[in-house]
């Protein structure tokens, strides 16, 4: 195809643009904008300037001249959908269709005919959840024991994993972050198209996706992030010509390159262009003209940056492979030798000998890889589940992360792997007096995301002081109806609270204590237990978290049931009632380890009270096991555990979450395992890390969300208040976190911990461990009435940098209670009265 066309007299928008670009200079979306329009002599040299960029990159990745393809077969699971996108030919209705689903043979039977030809990659594609909008959907899953699209999804992954040794890529469209955590042991890969970030061609009457629930671009956005934060391998890209603008075009790479930099999961980018199709109600539209998915592919090309992972569809192209390649893809995508485009099925993939040649006409050799791309498959953690793994490295070249071309697919079992503990076991002893290895794990630079993105989320509360008349509101509220400070209608009340300082904090500070007198008396309680971290090895990525450690860090350790046992036994011995069980979100760790360690335990010592998993280690290890929230938690209880922490809640509102962690469960997920868990009978504490990059608002907002929870269920226990440690704390390292909380707002939070509180929850607890016996003795004069445990020992502060050692006798405990003024008393988990 030649092209005659020249640039506008004048474009000067055009021209400046293209300097920029080739001084590697950032662009903004007006002159990326105006680099789409480029044609003619400007085309070209806009497409050397990309290619450039591209040929950088493979040289850097070890790769020069290389492009790839992955040699797949299609497995359409269903052709039902919930939306009904103008364009689409892939999504029918039910009277179009011999069944709802492909059964499993089916599955199977296309697998195998790939496996045969050599394929590695299975594709899934399927419509989103057709189950919501069609009976016959719904029908077929029930008669055949699937709650859901998404858990028969998962099953037939596994069944090909284990059968036929093809690599899963699943395309099932929106997936919440609870999803993708239960997707994510099936599958090396997951996709989805973001098409586009207009909302307008979602909101309005008419528009391509338009009736279309799963298309609104928000939700779709917040996929991508998820998928980051879950550390799944991701596909995704943009759909052009479906009536988008260009500055809306750039807008959506943009998004994609932020969603990029944050968690480095985008594996691959598709620039594809609209082909109509005929019974479309799009049929009538043009297709997009081939300079101008050119243009967009280069303008991705150089906004992405030379690591990108850019493909075009080799058979939505009309046979212009040089023009694509000079535009700086470096990947055809997914070619099958076995199954037609079921998306596109009136234009077939290209023959792959045509393709090869093809490609090495414009001077570049045509490699095979995997599902996943080859940096993911060397990088092998956190990105690909132990599971995975033997299925991975059966295929891939462990020096380049490629394809075995040779290599033929062979069922293999999807299991655990061989347990393994060792490390630094004696962390939790010698980390009062040897200390941590260095202040920071080995991959900071690049574990927990873009600093700069990160920095770029932090949100900051307007701080305009309140009036003396808000303040003195809120202090009458606070002694007459403290619980009708978290009504609606008192927010100025509760924030002019919030910043008390001077007499106004000391008469706050008297009327928490009152509160408390009244509620639960004058006794100071403590429990005499053991922490049990039996686990630091985790990747999800927390950005407070000095704790966490990668396998091969020198303080890493991981304990065995066994040496678990041991511990609480020594507990049990040394006058413990309860050992506190959390650990890293380790991927090497069994799903069963967690009901095989209470059961260990209950063998060991009956009638030891097991207070175990934060409700993100119970998510992530109910997402493993393909079992939803309630049938792990029975199960666990079943097991013999009896309370749970309210850890992981940090502060329950994701603006501040996704700035404070990278990978942690959101905050809905966090209030469905909290409640229920007490649905189950399971009671919880609950807490709240500040000090950090939060303000009061999101402090108010928190504690909205505990009373909820609380008038709903009962199931609380009492509330931690934790001060954020921020000495080795990687956000605080990266200059974006303060350096904790000033000691104004400990005496504030705890305070008003009391008053909000106050009716629904009757116990405060202070945390010694992070205040130091000064101050939290002044605490418990200030609302507190419990002291927390002994601990025996306590390593993630410790790791955090706390200074406060980290455990206490029982005689501490009482003197800190004395330094108080009240009387100290021994206490069960639940706060009942230990019988001697």
């Amino acid at each position: 195809m030649v092209d005659r066309s020249e640039p506008g007299p004048g474009d000067a928008g055009v021209r400046r643009a293209l300097r920029r670009a080739a001084a590697g200079r950032a662009l903004d979306v007006d002159e990326a904008s105006a680099l789409l329009t480029a044609r003619g002599s400007a085309l070209q040299e806009l497409l050397g300037i990309a290619g450039a960029v591209r040929d950088a990159g493979l040289r850097d990745a070890g790769r020069p001249n290389v492009v790839t393809y992955s040699k797949k077969v299609f497995i359409p699971l269903t052709r039902l959908c919930r939306d009904r996108c103008h364009y689409c030919t892939f999504a029918t209705v039910p009277h179009r269709l011999p069944v709802a689903f492909l059964d499993r043979d089916e599955v199977l039977a296309i697998a195998r005919a790939g496996a045969a030809q050599g394929c590695k990659e299975a594709l899934f594609t399927l419509g989103d959840r057709p189950e919501a909008r069609w009976p016959a959907a719904r029908q077929w899953l029930d008669e055949r024991g699937y709650e859901s699209t998404l858990d028969y999804l998962r099953a037939c992954a596994v069944a090909v994993l284990e059968e036929t040794g093809l690599l899963p890529h699943l395309n099932p469209g929106v997936l919440s972050w609870s999803e993708l955590q239960r997707l994510k042991p099936v599958a090396p890969s997951m996709g989805m198209m973001l098409e586009t970030t207009a909302t307008r061609l979602w909101s309005t009457p008419g528009g391509p996706h338009h009736g279309s629930p799963d298309k609104e671009p928000a939700v779709r956005l917040r996929v991508l992030d998820d998928a980051g934060r879950v550390g799944v391998p991701f596909t995704t890209g943009i759909l052009i010509g479906i009536g988008e603008t260009l500055g809306e075009r750039v807008d959506a790479i943009f998004a994609m390159r932020r969603a990029h930099r944050e968690y480095g999961h985008l594996q691959e980018v598709i620039v594809q262009n609209f082909r109509a199709k005929p019974d479309t109600a799009m049929r009538g539209m043009p297709d997009a003209e081939l300079h101008d998915l050119a243009a967009t592919v280069a303008v991705a090309r150089v906004l992405l940056g030379p690591k990108a992972r850019i493909q075009a569809p080799p058979n939505l192209i009309a046979g212009e492979y040089d023009l694509l390649l000079r535009a700086g893809i470096d990947d055809w995508g997914g070619v099958s030798p076995v199954t037609p485009d079921h998306v596109n099925p009136e234009r077939p993939w290209p023959e792959l000998d045509e393709l090869a040649e093809r490609t090495a006409a414009a001077g570049f050799t045509l490699r095979e890889r995997l599902t996943v791309y080859p940096e993911y498959v060397t990088a092998g953690e956190p990105w690909l589940d132990p599971r995975l793994l033997p299925h991975v490295t059966a295929l891939a070249d462990p020096e380049t992360g490629l394809a075995v071309e040779s290599a033929r697919p062979v069922g293999r079992p999807w299991q655990e792997p061989d347990e393994t503990y060792g490390g630094r076991s004696d962390l939790h002893a010698t980390i009062d007096t040897v200390g941590r290895t260095a202040d920071r794990r080995g991959d900071f630079d690049h574990v927990y995301g873009d600093w700069s993105e990160v920095a770029a989320k932090v949100g900051r509360q307007a701080t305009a002081g309140f009036g003396d008349v808000d303040l003195r509101a809120g202090l009458r509220l606070a002694a007459d109806d403290p619980a009708a400070l978290l009504e609606p209608r008192h927010v100025d009340a509760v924030l002019a609270l919030l910043a008390a300082d001077g007499p106004a904090l000391d008469e706050l500070c008297r009327t928490a204590d009152g509160l408390r007198q009244a509620a639960v008396g004058d006794d100071i309680t403590y429990v005499v237990n053991r922490n049990i971290n039996f686990s630091n090895v985790c990747y999800v990525g927390c950005r407070f978290c000095a704790f966490a450690q990668r396998e091969r860090d020198a303080d890493a350790y991981r304990l065995s049931v066994e040496q678990v046992a041991d511990r609480a036994q020594e507990a049990w011995e040394a006058g413990a009632s309860e050992v506190c069980l959390q650990g890293g979100i380790d991927p090497k760790l069994p799903v069963t380890i967690y009901a095989d360690l209470v059961r260990a335990i209950k063998a060991r010592v009956p009638q030891m009270h097991v207070h175990a998993f934060s409700p993100m280690e119970i998510v992530t290890a109910a997402a493993k096991a393909g079992a939803s929230v309630r049938e792990w938690l029975t199960g666990l209880r079943e097991a013999g555990l009896d309370t749970i922490p309210g850890t992981a809640a940090e502060i329950l509102d994701d603006d501040v979450r996704w700035v404070l962690t990278k990978g942690k469960l959101p905050a809905a997920a966090w209030v469905e395992v909290v409640s229920t868990a007490h649905e189950l009978g399971i009671r919880s504490s609950s807490t709240m890390m500040y000090g950090h990059v939060d303000h009061p608002g999101q402090w108010l907002a928190h504690f909205r969300v505990l009373a909820g929870v609380q008038d709903r269920t009962g199931g609380f226990t009492e509330f931690v208040a934790l001060p954020f440690v921020h000495t080795n704390a990687p956000i605080y390292l990266a200059g974006i976190a303060r350096p904790g909380p000033t000691w104004r707002e400990n005496r504030v939070v705890h305070a008003m911990a009391r008053v909000l509180l106050h009716g629904r929850i009757d116990n405060i607890q202070c945390s010694w461990v992070k205040l130091g016996d000064l101050g939290t003795a002044e605490l418990l004069r200030s609302g507190c009435n419990d002291l927390g445990g002994t601990l025996m020992e306590e390593t993630i502060s410790r790791m955090a940098g706390s200074g406060n050692g980290s455990a206490r006798t029982e005689e501490q405990l009482r003197a800190i209670a004395a330094a108080a003024g009240r009387p100290a008393r021994e206490r069960t988990t639940a706060y009942g009265y230990l019988t001697s």
